[in-house]
């Protein structure tokens, strides 16, 4: 019964703490773009920058994820990134300057590596050890719930606040989460054996496996940022659907947070690789549908089947990660992310630059759904490449 609680302890600290780096440090800036265009000069431009520095402090955290091998480091690095989640909130709403913004939000990305690959890592390893199911879905689903409160939290106080000021309430509420995702998580086990005795191994992939992973989840990290940045701007500029941004945004949060663990099961019967594959098409299909339908309907369609895919596909990912390194499972969350979070730098400047010269962010979408189909090829190819080593293994033992 202690080992229960202790579980439930443990993911709920992961579930906060994911609320606190990404539904505010990270999230709120999607809905709060359209407020801040209106209220504090923030250019169209200037808006893709700061997602595409947000992603470079996303990116420097995941390489220091990737270095890192020392659990009690991990778990100290981790606490520290919580804190530095709430500084980042405070900081968007201190002035109008850019260069405050933008290393708001280089902070805010380092401190989103800090809960999404060190909190997961150590929350995973948590999970092998006490033997519990090595998945991901229940501590994931705090990415959906995170989206979900920063939309309700926009909608709530635009009438009572100014931008600046959502930015402090944004802060005060993260100080909240904080206490339970520091205080349920207790500090990290060096041991390589589980509570019952039973020996933790790595069994790794072989490299170009993971070379071609790699490349499908860069495919897959376009897909997802694109549409998690720009999507209350996109939606918001769609003269049929003015002002239901933010409507489109909740939406894709309710999706995420309980299809987290919708994945797990899918996984389970399916295999990761092929959970991964069915992922990706009905996430191309949520890109596409508000490019091709217009109307209130189609879009609300396409974020139910974006939000329920776009985290069950990292879930997959850092899962699998944790297969393969039960040890350290950080080091390699770390390794898929620098390719993940190479996209993300990238998707935004591109969008943002496609957005001034065409005047719209869609072909930002367009953009997202083709390199989501190449990432699609590719995993079909992992699948083929994977049989092929497990019978080239059975032949060899």
């Amino acid at each position: 019964m202690s080992n229960h609680i202790d579980r439930i302890k443990v993911l709920s600290a992961g579930i906060c703490s994911l609320i606190l780096v990404l539904g505010i440090a990270r999230f709120a800036y999607t809905p709060m773009l359209p407020l801040m265009q209106q209220q504090a000069g923030l250019g169209v431009a200037a808006a893709g920058w700061l997602a595409a520095i947000n992603y470079a402090g996303y990116l420097t955290g995941a390489l220091m994820a990737s270095l890192i091998s020392d659990m009690v480091l991990k778990d100290r690095l981790y606490r520290i990134g919580l804190v530095l989640a709430i500084a980042s909130t405070v900081m968007m709403g201190l002035s109008t300057n850019f260069t405050v913004w933008a290393l708001s939000r280089f902070v805010a990305g380092l401190s989103s590596a800090a809960g999404m690959l060190l909190g997961t890592g150590l929350i995973l390893n948590w999970l092998i050890r006490h033997n519990h199911r090595s998945e991901l879905g229940i501590h994931f689903s705090g990415v959906g719930l995170g989206m979900v409160g920063a939309s309700i939290g926009v909608a709530l106080t635009v009438n009572l606040l100014d931008w600046s000021q959502q930015w402090y309430f944004f802060a005060g509420v993260g100080f909240i989460l904080l206490i339970p995702a520091l205080r349920w998580l207790p500090a990290p086990d060096r041991s390589s054996v589980t509570k019952t005795g039973r020996e933790m191994k790595d069994t790794p992939p072989s490299p170009i496996f993971l070379r071609l992973f790699m490349l499908a989840y860069f495919c897959m990290g376009v897909g997802y940022v694109v549409s998690a940045t720009f999507i209350v701007a996109i939606v918001d500029h769609m003269p049929s659907l003015a002002g239901r941004g933010t409507l489109v945004f909740l939406v894709i949060g309710l999706a995420a947070a309980p299809t987290c663990i919708a994945w797990d099961f899918v996984a389970r019967r399916t295999g990761d690789l092929n959970a991964l594959i069915l992922a990706s098409v009905i996430q191309i299909i949520g890109i596409a549908l508000p490019l091709f339908a217009d109307g209130l309907i189609p879009a609300l369609i396409g974020a139910l089947l974006f939000g329920g895919t776009v985290m069950g596909i990292v879930s997959l990912v850092l899962t699998m990660a944790g297969h393969y390194y039960p040890t350290r499972p950080a080091k390699m969350m770390g390794k898929m992310t620098l390719s993940y979070g190479a996209a993300q730098i990238i998707g935004p400047a591109i969008t943002g630059w496609l957005a001034t010269n065409y005047g719209s962010y869609s072909a930002g979408l367009y953009l997202a759904a083709g390199v989501m189909a190449i990432g699609t090829l590719v995993l079909i190819i992992l699948r083929a490449l994977e049989k092929h080593e497990a019978k080239y293994v059975a032949i060899a033992s």
